[in-house]
């Protein structure tokens, strides 16, 4: 700064010497500011990377606590697009943050550098008069540009719409190839201001999911009376984990919207007894199994059921993990909890043999070859790949009432009928 400065006088000054001597100076002083500026980048981008690892393992700690991450687009409507919340909004208000140190300090050192030389060559009165214009005119200007940050709100949400889009896309492009045959970057503080925003809704809101607490628009949690019906108040029902058993016990099985598909569902199933579920699309088959994951709240009763690491779940479409065969036959163990069990390779190969699906270690090149799992695998090899021991199945299909010893079925108008299977049983299904 001071360089330059000198420069121009010189140039002014119409001075050869002078300017000769200062170009000089500034060329030689060249090295020195290019280091120090890369020095400093280096430290704004190493601060900006632990800045963001650090707020997104808070994020993340939060949003893959118990069931969290599915709460939070099924149960509550209060953030709509969380996967870019968490991802883009996060960076680029750790970005912002950053870069408001070097874009306040480097301005406020200019100004305080122009005002002390124009301070000594014309007197105080141009510099004050100066700055009073200069707060004037910013203080007008952000007054003017306040749309600007609820236009950037809207585009982030249009942004995560746009890539939710994508990813069904990317995610059914086979369905969809059978059925079709084949604003520049915004002001600084006001950026900051409306990340933060969305940085402190998401915080709150995965703050009030793992405590149990949700919100949506179609259901209040208020619990009040209409028409003498006292309304359901989600996560009144009591949960007893205990092994061995399942039981319902009164329990209204509800929606989280409130939407009652059997209001009083109870029963019992012991260990190794098989249970069919059957009944009409949209008479709370998936709906049980939701209650009985804790996936949704119970509105009442009382459900008696082992502790969540001790009950399997299969559903149609299983999920593969990203990484090595081993990995999905192993899931969700590491290969380091497989060796701290002493379990072999061999013994995998045998559980793969048990559902016929030795063929695939060979055909696929052994333990460590690496695939896309979800693409490769049909949905039958999928569903054995995640196999264990039955207790509850849902289905359509008579032919399985033969595996099962009792049925529960439900008609879709609230009722429901929880028998054994015998020969006279009059079979629900294709």
């Amino acid at each position: 700064m001071c360089v330059c400065v000198c420069v121009c006088s010189a140039i002014i000054g119409r001075s050869t010497k002078a300017f000769e001597l200062y170009l000089f100076r500034f060329i030689a002083a060249m090295p020195f500011i290019s280091l120090v500026n890369n020095v400093l980048k280096l430290g704004l981008n190493q601060l900006k990377l632990c800045f963001r690892v650090r707020l997104t393992t808070h994020l993340y700690n939060h949003y893959l606590r118990g069931f969290t991450y599915y709460k939070i687009s099924n149960l509550d409507n209060r953030i709509g697009n969380p996967d870019q919340l968490l991802t883009q909004d996060v960076e680029k208000f750790c970005n912002s943050v950053v870069e408001l140190y070097s874009n306040i300090s480097k301005p406020l050192l200019d100004i305080l550098i122009y005002i002390c030389k124009l301070t000594s060559a014309i007197g105080p009165l141009g510099p004050v008069s100066m700055l009073g214009y200069l707060l004037l005119s910013g203080l007008v200007l952000t007054r003017l540009r306040r749309p600007i940050g609820k236009m950037t709100v809207t585009e982030q949400k249009y942004e995560g719409e746009y890539r939710y889009i994508n990813s069904r896309l990317i995610t059914n492009r086979q369905t969809a190839f059978w059925m079709h045959n084949t604003e520049q970057q915004r002001i600084r503080a006001e950026l900051i201001s409306m990340f933060t925003s969305r940085i402190t809704e998401i915080q709150e809101v995965l703050k009030e999911l793992n405590s149990g607490r949700y919100q949506r628009t179609m259901i209040s949690q208020i619990s009040t009376e209409s028409d003498g019906v006292e309304k359901l108040i989600p996560g009144s029902g009591e949960i007893v984990h205990t092994d061995n058993i399942i039981r319902f016990e009164h329990i209204p099985l509800a929606t989280p919207n409130g939407d009652v598909l059997i209001g009083d569902l109870c029963f019992e199933v012991s260990s190794g007894t098989n249970v069919l579920v059957c009944g009409p699309n949209g008479c709370g088959k998936s709906s049980l199994f939701r209650v009985l994951g804790e996936l949704w709240p119970l509105f009442g009763g009382r459900l008696t059921k082992p502790d969540r690491g001790k009950l399997f779940y299969v559903p149609q479409r299983p999920y593969m993990t990203l990484g090595t065969l081993r990995d999905q036959v192993i899931y969700p163990d590491t290969p380091e909890d497989q060796r701290r069990r002493g379990t072999s390779d061999q013994v995998l190969k045998e559980y793969l043999d048990k559902v016929q699906l030795g063929h695939i270690l060979q055909r696929e090149g052994g333990w460590d070859s690496v695939q896309d799992w979800m693409d490769l695998l049909s949905g039958g090899e999928k569903q054995r790949m995640a196999v264990g021991i039955t207790l509850f199945t849902v289905s359509h299909r008579s032919s399985l009432w033969k595996h099962h010893e009792y049925y529960l079925r439900m008609d879709g108008r609230g009722n429901y009928e929880f028998k054994p299977i015998t020969t006279e049983t009059v079979k629900f299904g294709s």
